[in-house]
């Protein structure tokens, strides 16, 4: 019934009080209004589960695969992510709306996503640098970021 908060989080020991890792011993995958179909896998977030699906279209490589063509071609998967991004601007230089602005965040996104596999990022590396920003000023911590290659 969508009651249910999800925290991801690093254990130091069992969260559940049965002693297992985690309360949820049942995921969730296709959802719509009426119906949720139960799988055997624990829930993940919409981008964990988008991070696997690319780590998947890695695994099989190049085929049918926008994913797998995009890794291939870094030079590709870049003019990609730069053309997600212009479009994402665009959307609030020309008042696009709501609806337009979520769909080329959700580009952007998976591009990034891709980039990131790319590298060897994983959501979970982009989250910790966020959680270690929360109540920094973005301009202080801008001016303190050491980069390293």
């Amino acid at each position: 019934d969508r009651d249910s908060l999800v925290s991801l989080c690093k254990p130091i020991g069992p969260a559940c009080h049965t002693g297992e890792p985690t309360c949820w011993f049942e995921g969730t995958s296709e959802c719509t209004e009426d119906t949720v179909v139960v799988t055997g896998e624990s829930p993940k977030t919409t981008l964990l589960r988008l991070e696997d699906t690319i780590k998947q279209r890695q695994a099989e490589g190049e085929g049918k695969s926008w994913t797998a063509k995009l890794l291939a071609d870094p030079k590709l998967l870049c003019s990609k992510v730069r053309e997600e991004a212009g479009e994402l601007c665009e959307t609030l230089e020309e008042g696009e709306g709501k609806k337009r602005c979520a769909s080329e965040m959700a580009d952007l996104l998976y591009h990034s996503m891709v980039l990131c596999r790319a590298q060897g990022v994983e959501v979970r590396d982009v989250m910790e640098v966020l959680r270690k920003r929360f109540g920094t000023s973005g301009i202080d911590e801008k001016a303190a970021r050491v980069v390293a290659k």
